[in-house]
């Protein structure tokens, strides 16, 4: 069920008196001046506002760039859709492998580094704590390590090489930019950092869901090794899957999942809490405030009349006819993350296929007033589920040759995926475990990334007239441009250097 827990809007960082079963609600009551001394609720604010860029990016800085959205919108699995190839005109560009320095998702980038720049006032706190527990500072710093990692992840998988800091800036608030492979050290070694400290439990108990636990940690560390394909991490990676498996946690029935009855259920490691617009709505105006989520409105078919279930929405993100047929009869999943509705039950739009994406769709009394409603949303997004441990475990050691050693074995790990899904068992083959990560997760943003580090980019080219869907794919695409804008703000040893392919 929906857990009423809700993110504090911060103009200047506050703290809060405890961390409980509310506290993300609770008023602040303290403010830490800038690196002095802070108490365990001045630190435990900062986290908090460090948390809080979690519920941003589907409107980021009044961008429509979901996350989950806009990493699906360049894989084989959707078309761009909406009203035409002109409506959001990026993100057409983006499916298209179209893009220039003038025109890339400079929402994700801008609350990204916001989140990062909050994380580092985070550890500062921490590092001046005056009269806090060794045990409670380990927890926060680990909280928000591990929050620098995740919003470092996603700067690294769109942008590849791009400036990085750990402290405050100042002004004119430039940073060395580094490539890549010196992105993904920074990263693990956070990672790293918060497995040595040992501070976070597997899984929260009741009343603290929503906080980054250990279980997170692995999964997030198991897809940054996984897409750099750093085969020296395998075998760790491979045990620390066994051990969310063993951790607390179950697969759930798949169409539970989904609707706010399955909010932080067994299965979910993680998930962003979003909550209708009477919790205090985002607006047209603003997208750095509310608690709502616009992915449904966004995905949802125009107009959607003759459904006790779902509204009408902006018809973005058509699931393309082939991925509906790539699931098996009796599969749960399908009906589940697909839904299909006849054309005279909605206004068809661009590029319509008549199939759209079910986990997030548009649900009625989902978003409620006040706040504008399409903008506003309850669908919590699901970040690391269970299942994703298990299909790891079956692709590190089919695909990458990692040594079973006492853990799960890949047909048993593929089985209770398959199982869960009500489907019988297939032979753990490469082949096989590629096309189950692409059933189970459609909608999630995990294709285009798992074709990218499969090398499987072949599979992105098209000529597709009828879709108005023509493109190919070149390996300097795997990041996008670096926005024009950044670079011109940058001067002298801090200047900013295009990404191959762009300039």
């Amino acid at each position: 069920m929906k857990k009423y827990i809700s993110f504090l809007m911060f103009v200047a960082l506050a703290m809060v008196s405890s961390c409980s079963d509310d506290f993300l609600t609770i008023d602040p009551t303290e403010s830490q001046a800038s690196g002095g001394s802070a108490t365990e609720g001045a630190i435990d604010a900062n986290v908090t506002s460090a948390y809080q860029i979690l519920l941003f990016d589907t409107y980021a800085d009044n961008q429509y760039n979901s996350i989950v959205f806009m990493s699906d919108l360049r894989s084989d699995d959707i078309y761009k859709g909406g009203n035409d190839a002109g409506d959001q005109q990026l993100l057409y560009h983006m499916s298209q492998f179209n893009m220039n320095p003038s025109e890339t998702p400079e929402g994700l980038w801008n609350i990204y580094y916001t989140g990062i720049a909050r994380c580092n006032d985070a550890l500062t706190s921490c590092d001046n704590a005056v009269d806090v527990s060794e045990d409670r500072v380990a927890e926060l710093r680990s909280q928000a390590l591990f929050l620098r990692a995740y919003y470092t992840h996603w700067l690294w998988k769109f942008w590849g090489n791009i400036p990085y800091f750990t402290a405050a800036l100042e002004s004119p608030y430039m940073a060395p930019q580094y490539t890549a492979d010196e992105i993904y050290d920074f990263i693990m070694a956070d990672l790293d950092e918060i497995i040595d400290l040992d501070a976070l439990p597997m899984r929260y108990d009741t009343g603290d869901e929503g906080r980054a636990t250990m279980a997170a940690v692995y999964m997030l560390k198991a897809r940054v090794v996984m897409y750099q394909k750093d085969d020296s991490r395998y075998t760790e990676v491979m045990s620390e899957m066994n051990k969310v498996v063993n951790g607390g946690y179950e697969l759930v029935d798949f169409a539970s999942i989904w609707p706010r009855e399955g909010e932080f259920c067994d299965e979910s490691i993680l998930e962003v809490n979003h909550l209708p617009g009477e919790y205090g709505g985002k607006t047209w105006a603003s997208g750095w405030s509310g608690y709502g989520t616009n992915l449904p409105a966004f995905i949802s078919p125009n107009e959607l009349k003759n459904s006790e279930v779902y509204q009408g929405g902006w018809g973005f993100g058509p699931v393309r006819t082939e991925v509906f047929d790539l699931y098996e009869e009796g599969d749960v999943r399908r009906e589940a993350s697909i839904n299909h509705f006849e054309s005279d039950d909605y206004t068809v739009r661009f590029q319509n296929t008549g199939y759209f994406m079910a986990k997030y769709a548009a649900r009625i009394g989902y978003n409620l007033p006040p706040g504008d409603q399409d903008l506003n949303y309850e669908n919590n997004l699901r970040i690391f589920r269970l299942s994703e441990a298990y299909l790891n475990i079956a692709e590190l050691i089919t695909i990458d040759g990692v040594a079973v050693d006492g853990g799960l074995t890949a047909q048993e790990a593929l089985d209770a995926v398959r199982t869960r899904a009500k489907v019988g068992a297939i032979a753990p083959t490469a082949a096989n475990i590629k096309l189950e990560r692409r059933r189970e997760f459609l909608g999630e943003g995990m294709r285009f990334w798992d074709l990218v580090r499969w090398g499987d980019t072949a599979l992105l080219n098209e000529d597709n007239a009828a879709f108005s869907s023509t493109r190919t794919w070149s390996d300097y695409m795997k990041y996008l441009p670096i926005p024009v804008a950044e670079i011109d703000k940058t001067e002298g040893e801090y200047k900013l250097v295009q990404n191959p392919g762009y300039n």
